[in-house]
């Protein structure tokens, strides 16, 4: 999934696979589950098979490098492929790690995102026991419940990749950005007993290094998973950042129609966001039909708005209690 969304993600920025003569440029690739379903694999043929006939593949297959290893193969510009390990926040810190190779002059260009493929038994079964998953198997399209009443969270898997530049970079290629992105701040929860208790932090840092007050956003894209503790905590996060503005500030979940894809998510965030901000028309909170008395902001229900967001806020928190806010605008004309 990650070297096919590379590909379109090349394609989309009108660059090629020699683009300039093969000038190197770095990847900083997210992962939040390793290969389990490789290694599950790898360990069922042990068992039935014995160790003398494992696949010579295996043991690069299941590290948690591989699949930026494989992007730098079919892509030759790559000659610095780094993967960022931290959970469910890996898409963004991977964009931020991106962004600030650029700011620093140590690049003109690079590739980033993230990638996540964890449907599996071992997984879900792990994830099921945490209490992280629906048990919504009657009406699947209505499983992922962020902020409603009926909580219920899904898993999912995909990837999703940019391409960021210096805007003198995309000036002299003669190309439009999405977006620009202008802050970012990671911090581990403050309290294990209030997952997303450090989002406060980093919102506020995040805004911080961007520049921007917290009445100047327009728009929030939320990590609500649709677990009944972590979208509380996130509201009322919002709120003690925000204070009053936050009732007229939209905020929405994307998960009600993508699910949990764990690293990826904060890819998909940033993809929908991009869009929103160029189409001007703001995604939804999908099966958000009664709201959990705590969720009290607009989540936006159901039906696309339109909108000029001109700022926009981005929230991840991850499993192990990690948490990254990226704030991102309209790029200038």
């Amino acid at each position: 999934m990650a070297l096919a969304a590379a590909f379109e993600a090349l394609a989309d920025a009108s660059l090629t696979l020699d683009f300039r003569g093969n000038k190197p440029f770095p990847l900083m690739l997210g992962v939040g589950s390793i290969a389990i379903e490789v290694i599950a694999q790898i360990h069922d043929r042990l068992l039935s098979h014995g160790p003398g006939r494992m696949h010579a593949h295996c043991a690069q297959a299941s590290h948690p490098h591989h699949a930026a290893s494989v992007l730098a193969q079919f892509i030759p510009c790559i000659t610095q492929a780094t993967t960022t390990g931290s959970a469910c926040t890996a898409g963004i810190d991977a964009i931020a790690a991106a962004t600030d190779l650029i700011r620093r002059g140590k690049a003109e260009w690079g590739m980033c995102g993230a990638t996540d493929a964890p449907i599996n038994t071992l997984t879900c079964s792990a994830m099921a026991a945490g209490g992280l998953l629906s048990t919504r198997n009657d009406a699947p399209e209505k499983a992922s419940r962020p902020f409603d009443i009926d909580h219920s969270g899904v898993l999912s898997e995909g990837s999703g990749i940019f391409i960021v530049e210096s805007l003198d970079h995309a000036r002299q290629r003669g190309v439009r950005p999405y977006l620009e992105i202008t802050g970012y701040a990671t911090r581990v929860d403050p309290d294990l007993e209030q997952p997303g208790s450090g989002l406060e932090d980093t919102m506020r840092m995040a805004l911080a290094n961007s520049g921007r007050r917290p009445e100047m956003v327009d728009y929030i894209s939320a990590h609500g998973p649709g677990h009944p503790l972590i979208d509380c905590i996130e509201t009322a996060m919002i709120k003690k950042v925000f204070g009053p503005t936050a009732y007229r500030i939209p905020v929405t979940s994307i998960k009600g129609v993508t699910g949990n894809p764990l690293a990826a998510a904060g890819a998909f965030q940033v993809a929908a966001c991009s869009l929103a901000m160029r189409k001007g028309l703001l995604t939804p909170t999908t099966n958000l039909d009664v709201p959990d008395p705590a969720c009290d902001l607009d989540y936006v229900p159901w039906k696309a708005r339109n909108i000029d967001a001109k700022v926009v806020l981005i929230n991840s928190h991850g499993l192990g209690g990690g948490n990254s806010t990226l704030i991102v605008e309209q790029p200038p004309s």
